[in-house]
């Protein structure tokens, strides 16, 4: 049982455990703490989200969902092992649970099965959400998985807290099946061997960001008058393409480094949502990458832009 980090010294946790952290808007201020209490705090809960696409996934748990306003936890796991940071205090991710289990975090002991839901998890547990279909054959990447066992020792070492204060969704709300796919067992023996060892003594490097070529890009789009998907051989179309199925706006079978015609259209939808239009009313945006809707793009997606 403690009181909840300042949001500050939440991040700085995090950080120091070489977890590679995005902060995402106004996360700090941006909680639930109007409709409820924010601790004690007494442990820290994983989920999956039952989303594809990092960007979408971190979107609807900052904003969360009609019934269920964001955010959606504290932290976004994104397969790639990065922490989205969404919201800090309050935050509609635990739910009712079981008070026998709330109990036996406290007390850092075996828990039992859960099959009540009356007591606000919501109140009670750190929140990271794990972008993952849930399905049972989504992949979960061994950096994702690194990243929540990191996350997990990071508030457990800054709490003094065992690795019996970390639980899944379903070990608090009765017909939950969240993180469905993720080995339990494992991320507990390396939470266990991390916290009996020192912390790094600093994060990891960031990795290089991308680089997309404007002018390689707009040309690729031009190699084809006719926009039948020509092969090209620059290497930044695939990057660009990855961007936009993360989107939505791309079928990842059609993201296959031809700036072909599924492109071309997946580009014209991403510059309408930016506000642009063809030149002529009623006509739709031409699909070439301009400046302007390529820095946009980079931006929430991780790359560059030059030229």
């Amino acid at each position: 049982m403690a009181t909840p980090l300042s949001a500050g010294s939440f991040l700085s946790a995090l950080e120091n455990e070489g977890l590679i952290v995005v902060e995402v808007g106004d996360w700090r201020d941006h909680n639930r703490n109007s409709k409820g209490p924010w601790g004690p705090v007494n442990g820290v809960m994983i989920h999956h989200t039952v989303t594809k696409g990092s960007a979408r996934t971190v979107d609807i748990c900052r904003k969360g969902y009609s019934g269920l306003p964001g955010p959606l936890c504290h932290g976004v796991i994104t397969k790639d092992g990065r922490v989205h940071l969404v919201g800090y205090g309050r935050a509609n991710h635990a739910g009712l649970g079981d008070p026998d289990v709330l109990a036996a975090v406290i007390a850092e002991r075996a828990r039992p099965a859960d099959n009540e839901a009356t007591v606000d998890g919501n109140r009670h547990f750190y929140g990271f959400e794990c972008e993952n279909l849930g399905d049972g054959e989504d992949p979960w990447p061994a950096a994702q998985v690194e990243a929540i066992v990191r996350v997990i020792t990071a508030l457990c070492r800054k709490h003094g807290w065992t690795v019996r204060s970390a639980l899944r969704h379903l070990d608090w709300q009765p017909g939950k099946v969240d993180p469905r796919g993720l080995d339990w067992g494992d991320v507990e023996t390396r939470v266990t061997k991390r916290l009996g060892a020192k912390p790094p003594t600093a994060p990891r490097p960031t990795p290089a960001r991308p680089v997309i070529d404007l002018s390689e890009l707009v040309k690729a789009a031009r190699t084809n008058p006719q926009m039948q998907g020509t092969p090209v051989t620059y290497a930044g179309v695939r990057t660009y393409e990855a961007a936009l199925v993360d989107e939505g706006l791309l079928a990842k079978v059609r993201s296959d480094g031809h700036f072909g015609t599924d492109t071309v259209e997946a580009t014209s939808k991403w510059q309408e949502r930016l506000g642009y239009r063809g030149r002529k009313p009623g006509q739709p945006a031409d699909g070439i990458p301009g400046k302007t809707s390529l820095v946009k793009l980079g931006q929430r997606h991780g790359f560059d832009v030059r030229n």
